[in-house]
């Protein structure tokens, strides 16, 4: 049987250089890193001009093309006026891993991480709303395939009028980075983290649903729980940091630590030394923070009837996440008397998901864009 001929992809990795990459640069930076370990695919990356040379994760051999736009200018260009085209070699196909798509000068495959605008436009800036549906419109009209993580979003996309049959479910890696004991007995004493704790990670923003925990650890804190707070992640914008930051002065000040941004091993180091993590978001495309918790044996309470139920597997403690008192009693399961079999169950869901998976679905995805029958 001959074998296939080695695709050329172009994808998008600005996020990269973003403030906050966030989960979709964990996305294009574990995926990068996996298609470039295969023998079937030759990737390059497309980014805006600007900001530092460094690769940022990226594969050491990969090249990166810059346009000679920077980022807002070129977000726009791209998203009201379809061009410039990328700059470098013309690909096979061009991966677009954000809302940001280029123009289609080969095949166009799209990730669609989440519709969360759409579900709660509140939660989210007018403008940003404005840029998501262009970004939506566009993919209605020009991707010949559509990934997203997660069914949840599937269905999401079906609603918005994208067929099934362009849509293909690949879920991401659960990025676990391996940690020592010495390590993690080294971040608590930095971090003067004494006692048992309950950890979130993410950006301070509305649909995070930070609020939601902070009222359960103060539910836990009056029933005299041997729990700290520990929330990592730069600040947020709306109202979503002066709210939580209401809500945390009724809190003892000993008990909560606000870490702010961490690295990527520091932010391992988190979840490994965590003794539950708590992820109450409204919702997410996929919620991948939940199976780097898991992949380190880490409880994790989560959203019920979300992407992070969908993924979770039974290592989660499932809650309503407008409840408070349901995330109090899910943090208080998985920290005392279900813990250690959360904690198995944890590990053994994460490990179901790898980077080599994901990055192999996403090939047969850009040979489904170029109608390739696998």
């Amino acid at each position: 049987m001959p074998s296939r001929p080695v695709l050329r992809v172009t994808l998008t990795v600005e996020q990269l250089w973003q403030p906050v990459p966030g989960g979709s640069g964990t996305y294009v930076r574990e995926l990068t890193q996996g298609l470039a370990a295969r023998g079937d695919v030759s990737v390059a990356g497309a980014r805006a001009r600007g900001g530092s040379a460094g690769a940022h994760g990226l594969p050491p051999a990969m090249p990166v093309h810059r346009s000679a736009l920077p980022r807002p200018v070129l977000y726009e260009a791209w998203s009201r006026w379809r061009r410039p085209r990328l700059a470098g070699p013309r690909p096979d196909v061009i991966h677009a891993t954000t809302w940001a798509v280029p123009p289609p000068s080969a095949p166009l495959v799209v990730t669609v991480h989440d519709l969360a605008f759409r579900r709660a436009p509140e939660h989210f800036t007018p403008r940003g709303v404005r840029f998501f549906e262009r970004g939506l419109d566009i993919v209605r009209h020009e991707a010949a395939v559509v990934v997203t993580p997660s069914d949840a979003t599937r269905l999401d996309c079906l609603d918005a009028g994208i067929e099934d049959s362009r849509i293909r479910v690949v879920p991401h890696g659960a990025g676990g980075l391996p940690v020592t004991e010495t390590e993690v007995d080294r971040f608590r004493r930095r971090y003067a983290l004494e006692r048992p704790f309950v950890l979130w990670c993410g950006a301070l923003e509305p649909r995070k649903n930070v609020a939601g925990l902070v009222d359960a650890y103060r539910l836990l804190a009056a029933r005299g729980a041997d729990l700290d707070l520990v929330l990592a992640g730069p600040p947020g914008w709306g109202d979503a940091e002066h709210d939580v930051a209401s809500r945390l002065a009724a809190v003892p000040a000993d008990r909560v630590h606000r870490l702010g941004p961490l690295s990527v091993h520091d932010l391992h180091l988190a979840y490994a030394a965590a003794r539950v993590f708590c992820f109450p978001s409204w919702w997410e495309g996929f919620g991948m923070p939940v199976l780097e918790a898991q992949s380190h044996g880490t409880p994790v309470v989560t959203s019920r009837g979300t992407s992070m139920a969908e993924v979770g597997g039974d290592g989660v403690v499932l809650v309503d996440p407008a409840d408070p008192d349901a995330i109090a009693e899910g943090i208080e399961h998985a920290a005392g008397e279900g813990h250690d079999v959360l904690s198995r169950a944890a590990v053994e869901n994460a490990a179901r998901y790898t980077w080599e998976r994901s990055a192999a679905a996403h090939v047969e995805a850009y040979r489904d864009a170029l109608g390739v029958v696998a």
